[in-house]
């Protein structure tokens, strides 16, 4: 089976929720559904909510969801979505990672939304299939496997694999589901009930250009950092970048602190502290191999410029409770 094939009966969906999942994400996938259902006067899709833990699972935003399913059991479903959040909270239990290889073997359809593609990851079952995750996570996908087929994309179906950016992104991804299994006319009617009448196309960009990001259109200055965020691990030097968009080394440090209030190279490590914290939130790499990965040649300059930039070591900002967000 997969996404086109139409059934007789409702359509059987299972959310595997994971503590710390993002509200926003789940609502927006779980919404559309329940419209179509409303608007239709049938049960065209039958939902459960299944937590990765115990009897429920707590979102980012403290929201609690009641299990109606749970991992293991004998309950079929047409698709699993798995939903996490910025948090990789029990993301890496043997017990789901298996369950979700049993799925997969039994022809059962599974997705992720925001970080639950990182999940199918770890479960090794998105082998020669593409897919999308949250950017926040994009990093630690392809850390974990560089040959996964990663896009950067709003959602992407292949065969029986869904995955989603999350955010509204999921609003998106069930007008295609809907549209799918119904028709694209139903499944104006339920994005015009819910007001989203602008739908994307899964292959939508998942963030603004760097123009709106940081509300410059200095060409030089964009440029540079693009030239940046492709070499976060082995950073070029000043006169590099220069060179890469045909400025002096001055000219550019100039138009930096004109446009970005700070110096060129000052920036670039800002970026850099970034995905070190990125990397500290979503993996259980060390220290020092995080340091490494942001173009650091030892843990301790590391330790000092991150504790400089966020006023804690690394070690503590992985322990304290700084995982909370929607994502």
């Amino acid at each position: 089976m997969d996404f086109s094939t139409h059934i007789d009966r409702p359509f059987r969906i299972g959310f595997l929720l994971f503590d710390g999942f993002a509200l926003i994400a789940y609502s927006s996938a779980l919404s559309p559904l329940m419209v179509a259902n409303e608007l239709s006067g049938q049960e065209l899709y039958s939902i459960r909510n299944l937590p990765a833990s115990g009897s429920q699972a707590v979102s980012s935003s403290g929201a609690v969801i009641k299990a109606d399913a749970f991992p293991g059991e004998h309950v079929d479903f047409d698709l699993i979505i798995a939903v996490g959040g910025y948090v990789t909270k029990d993301f890496d239990s043997p017990r789901i990672l298996q369950w979700l290889r049993l799925l997969s073997r039994r022809n059962v359809m599974i997705g992720g939304i925001s970080g639950g593609p990182v999940v199918l990851a770890k479960a090794g079952i998105m082998n020669e299939r593409r897919m999308t995750v949250h950017w926040v996570f994009a990093d630690l996908i392809a850390e974990m496997d560089p040959d996964i087929l990663l896009e950067r994309a709003l959602y992407v179906f292949d065969r029986d694999r869904l995955t989603c950016a999350g955010g509204l992104a999921p609003v998106d991804m069930m007008h295609a589901l809907i549209a799918k299994h119904h028709s694209p006319a139903f499944a104006r009617d339920v994005s015009d009930y819910i007001m989203h009448t602008n739908v994307r196309p899964g292959e939508g960009p998942q963030r603004s250009g760097l123009v709106e990001r940081y509300g410059v259109n200095n060409p030089a200055v964009i440029t540079a950092i693009e030239v940046m965020q492709n070499n976060l691990s082995e950073p070029l030097t000043l006169a590099q970048l220069a060179r890469s968009v045909g400025l002096g080394t001055r000219q550019l440090n100039r138009q930096f602190k004109d446009k970005m209030g700070e110096s060129t190279m000052g920036f670039y490590k800002k970026l850099r502290l970034e995905k070190a914290s990125n990397f500290l939130k979503q993996t259980t790499l060390s220290i020092t191999d995080i340091a490494f990965a942001t173009g650091y040649v030892s843990s301790a300059h590391f330790s000092r410029d991150f504790r400089e930039k966020f006023g804690i070591a690394p070690s503590d900002y992985r322990s304290a409770d700084y995982r909370s967000g929607e994502a």
